[in-house]
């Protein structure tokens, strides 16, 4: 038996959340369900949500040496299309790329790590 049943929402630290949030909603789509200037949150309906936290004194974390926590996957279907398209509402592309094409890093505004990835065959 498990204690936890269902993930909610993903947190990720920040120095500006309504600012992430925006990316974000851009990126995604997502409808932006809470913005004020410590919190943020955006969903699709479905039971996981991003959400973004004010941090005082928040590092940018520094792909990829120095300090990174975690990072978001997200499935597109055209990977220099995509990127193309998130560098334009504001990302960055690191030089270090690992994977040998099979994905793309890109950084958010706030220089979090986030891959792209094209779904497999039949998703």
């Amino acid at each position: 038996m498990s204690v936890l049943k269902q993930l909610s929402t993903v947190v990720i630290d920040c120095a500006d959340p309504a600012a992430l949030a925006a990316f974000y909603q851009k990126a995604t789509g997502w409808e932006i369900t809470h913005s004020d200037q410590d919190f943020a949150s955006l969903g699709s309906g479905t039971p996981v949500q991003l959400a973004f936290v004010r941090v005082d004194g928040y590092e940018v974390p520094n792909w990829p040496e120095g300090t990174k926590y975690m990072h978001l996957d997200f499935t597109v279907t055209d990977l220099d299309a995509a990127a193309e398209e998130l560098l334009g509402l504001g990302a960055s592309r690191p030089d270090f790329q690992p994977g040998e094409g099979q994905w793309i890093v890109l950084t958010d505004p706030e220089g979090h790590p986030f891959c792209l990835a094209t779904a497999p065959a039949g998703d």
